[in-house]
């Protein structure tokens, strides 16, 4: 197995826990917060889509999805267009509301599809292209995807727990 075949397992595995997070919920469960600090299931599966699509969008050199396939108009939320949720206040989280876990999905399997088109174009020495010198060290290709991925299965597990406490009630 090379190291995209490795990234795209793994990206696989944040699209089955997304659906699982949120299939069959309605809008309320996916707003529902443990406390108003709180993030929802819909703030942290957007969030979550949101920063992949973005960081993919920006090594790869294309334009995200949400701007280029009409992600942001379908979801008409009362944020910035680049909003991706870092620094959101809790005014903010409560803004991310969906209608039905559909919305999320799509909007997560069609940056997903962009993920492995941009994965397959790869090869292992291009994972080591800086892509950000503002850190130290700088951060290549591969140290980025990672960085997505555990961002996004930290996110994607969290949405599991909340989905998980508020089923019994």
């Amino acid at each position: 197995m090379i190291s995209k075949d490795v990234l795209a397992d793994g990206f696989g595995r944040i699209q089955e826990e997304v659906h699982n997070a949120v299939t069959g919920l309605g809008a309320d469960q996916l707003a529902r917060r443990i406390d108003e600090n709180a993030n929802s299931i819909a703030w942290l599966v957007w969030h979550l889509t949101r920063v992949q699509d973005d960081h993919v969008a920006e090594v790869a050199g294309r334009q995200q999805v949400w701007l280029a396939d009409g992600w942001r108009d379908r979801f008409a939320l009362d944020l910035p267009a680049r909003a991706t949720g870092y620094g959101h206040t809790p005014a903010d989280v409560a803004r991310v509301r969906v209608d039905a876990p559909e919305l999320l999905t799509g909007y997560y399997d069609a940056t997903h599809a962009v993920t492995l088109s941009y994965l397959d174009t790869l090869r292992d020495q291009d994972l080591d292209r800086v892509v950000d010198e503002q850190w130290d060290p700088p951060v290549t290709l591969g140290v980025r995807l990672v960085s997505v991925l555990s961002d996004d299965l930290q996110h994607a597990g969290q949405a599991a727990l909340l989905r998980g406490l508020f089923a019994g009630r």
